[in-house]
């Protein structure tokens, strides 16, 4: 019974010790987006853009989707930069993604239309 106990409880510890997969991936983007917050230069925008493309083309996450936000940060990101029909639409993917979103966009695209 002594040797019952024992395997079960090493076989939990051993569950345990398993890693699991991230939600999502992120490429570098803790770099990218504190180097934009840091210069707002050229570069660095066209870096955070790089980024945000890496993120959205490579998503390796367990859950297979772009992480919240991403493609809201993305189309803002473009609409200052002047690429306003690309930064529209990703704003719209942010809401078919996550419809919880939906509040914060509308804001946003009604003040692009003032």
């Amino acid at each position: 019974m002594n040797k019952v106990i024992v395997l079960a409880v090493s076989f939990f510890l051993m569950l345990s010790c398993t890693t699991q997969q991230p939600l999502y991936t992120w490429a570098n983007y803790e770099t990218t987006s504190y180097n934009y917050l840091k210069n707002s230069d050229e570069k660095s925008t066209q870096a955070l853009i790089e980024t945000y493309k890496q993120i959205i083309e490579n998503q390796k996450g367990s859950r297979g989707k772009v992480p919240p936000g991403v493609y809201a940060d993305y189309g803002f990101l473009l609409l200052l930069s002047n690429k306003n029909e690309e930064g529209k639409a990703m704003l719209l993917k942010e809401i078919s993604v996550y419809p919880e979103a939906k509040v914060f966009i509308d804001r946003i695209l009604k003040k692009l239309e003032k």
